[in-house]
């Protein structure tokens, strides 16, 4: 019998190996084939650091690369804070007419196949144009809308489940004490919740800077994406600057995450201290 559960043991160890080389040996490729001499990949000839200046001189990459943070992090923005506000209504007002539709309507796009939303919408905004002139063209105001639509259903998930086991005597206590309205909101709300705010934030972000299908069908003239300029180039051929930039964005990835845990740790803390305090409260009553 313990026999049987060391035979287990050692072969869930193992899946769970398999599983990290498999998610993480691409990674760990791309971060070696950056510093590489030469451009060919799968032969290492020294180490160099002339892609990465290459890639300043890249004007295409660099430009694609700028107009794609720009994007997402405007919807982003738009998204968590559309959704946050969103979730916070269904909280608190869990009551009326139309909120099955509602909760539906937030969800499609979680399930609608992209290249079905980008044809959707695409077919939309060229009516829209027709009808009233706007938009002229397709472009950064497009992806924008059409990101910040998609990533809202996203970022509305993980706030109406964080809202879902809320702690509410935190309210009350904060009202018991003169705060109304919008200060508890900004005072006892919104820090409790941001951490999942975060996240959702960072989710969008990564959603629309990493979209290629619905950015391709709505870009325009100066607006390309990098993801897009990425999916033509590599037709040609493996870009070594590609993995320069890949490397960029890996390490940027790593240091935002090590900041959010930071952050929720902190979050944490304040939230711990805000139960004490209120529980100390009551009790004193």
């Amino acid at each position: 019998m313990i026999q049987k559960l060391k035979n287990t043991f050692a072969l869930k160890r193992l899946i769970l190996l398999f599983g990290y080389v498999f998610l993480y040996a691409p990674i760990i490729l791309i971060i070696i084939f950056s510093f590489n001499s030469t451009r060919y990949p799968g032969q290492w000839t020294g180490f160099s650091l002339k892609w990465f200046h290459a890639l300043q001189q890249d004007e295409a990459l660099m430009k694609s690369a700028w107009v794609s943070f720009q994007i997402a992090a405007t919807s982003a923005s738009l998204a968590t804070g559309l959704a946050t506000l969103a979730a916070i209504g269904m909280r608190r007002y869990k009551q009326f007419k139309g909120r099955t539709f509602f909760l539906g309507l937030s969800s499609s796009p979680l399930v609608m196949p992209e290249v079905v939303t980008g044809i959707a919408l695409l077919l939309f905004f060229v009516s829209l144009e027709r009808l009233t002139g706007w938009p002229k063209e397709r472009g950064f105001m497009t992806i924008t809308i059409v990101h910040t639509t998609l990533t809202f259903a996203y970022v509305f998930l993980i706030v109406r489940s964080r809202l879902s086991d809320f702690d509410h005597s935190l309210e009350e206590a904060a009202q018991d004490l003169g705060a109304r309205g919008w200060k508890v909101l900004w005072c006892v709300t919104l820090p409790l919740i941001l951490p999942s705010i975060i996240s959702g934030w960072v989710l969008a972000f990564i959603l629309s800077f990493d979209d290629v299908v619905l950015a391709s069908m709505l870009s325009g003239p100066g607006s390309t994406t990098l993801p897009v300029v990425i999916f033509s180039s590599i037709r040609l051929g493996v870009n070594p600057q590609i993995n320069a930039l890949a490397t960029i964005l890996i390490l940027a990835s790593f240091i935002l995450v090590f900041l959010s845990v930071i952050l929720m740790r902190k979050n944490l803390n304040t939230k711990k201290s805000l139960k004490y305090g209120v529980y100390t409260n009551k009790a004193l009553g």
